[in-house]
């Protein structure tokens, strides 16, 4: 991963376990248990997604396996109903399934997973192809950055872009944690220096400590 802001592109699993439509309820659920995945996404012969075969769509066989619903209960679950008596993804599959694109912004996917309840997000381009799968714990990648380097971007982005006289500020990173210390010319900077270094992926908080100079 560079610096900068992260997109999805720079967190996706790019080998992603898929069927096709005409895959069968058992092999579907064969390939979860062998690559120990909870949906696997189904995609056309060209590579377009389709949709999304999850374990909870599997689930509605057994579910339904020794318990017929009445005819109320059949009216307000006719799609449950329909997939507990399917055995193809095509009629298994949750459809149109919930994507994002490369180049979105991690929050962006982290808000639309919390949106739509979902725990993984298949990565689609313009023509609907399937690129990769990004997952909650994809987007905790960028928390893994090296405290290094997470210094080096605020130093560089941050302080040497606010402050004239950044050789007063001391950027430090611990465990995610950013310190800065010093005192600058231009006391009103300061809350947007700690708003910044706080943007920079990867971090986890910030601890501003800068002080605005005094006149003599």
């Amino acid at each position: 991963m560079t610096s900068g802001r992260y997109t999805v592109i720079d967190v996706m699993t790019k080998t992603v376990v898929t069927v096709t439509p005409d895959a069968e309820f058992k092999e579907i659920a064969a390939a979860m248990e062998q690559w120990q995945v909870t949906a696997v996404p189904v995609v056309e012969d060209e590579g377009r997604l389709v949709g999304v075969v999850s374990e909870a769509d599997l689930l509605r066989k057994e579910e339904f396996h020794d318990h017929s619903p009445g005819l109320i209960e059949d009216m307000h679950r006719l799609g449950d109903v329909a997939k507990a008596g399917s055995v193809l993804a095509k009629d298994l599959m949750t459809s149109p399934a919930v994507t994002v694109k490369p180049d979105a912004p991690l929050p962006q996917a982290a808000r639309l997973m919390a949106d739509r309840h979902v725990k993984r997000l298949p990565v689609v381009d313009a023509d609907g192809s399937l690129k990769g799968i990004v997952s909650r714990a994809d987007l905790l990648k960028v928390f893994l950055r090296a405290d290094d380097e997470l210094a080096a971007e605020i130093r560089r982005e941050v302080v040497n872009r606010l402050f004239p006289d950044s050789h007063r500020v001391k950027v430090s990173v611990t465990w995610g944690v950013a310190t800065l210390t010093g005192r600058v010319r231009d006391a009103t900077l300061i809350p947007v220096a700690a708003r910044l270094a706080q943007s920079v992926e990867g971090v986890v908080s910030v601890d501003c400590r800068l002080e605005g100079l005094t006149s003599a």
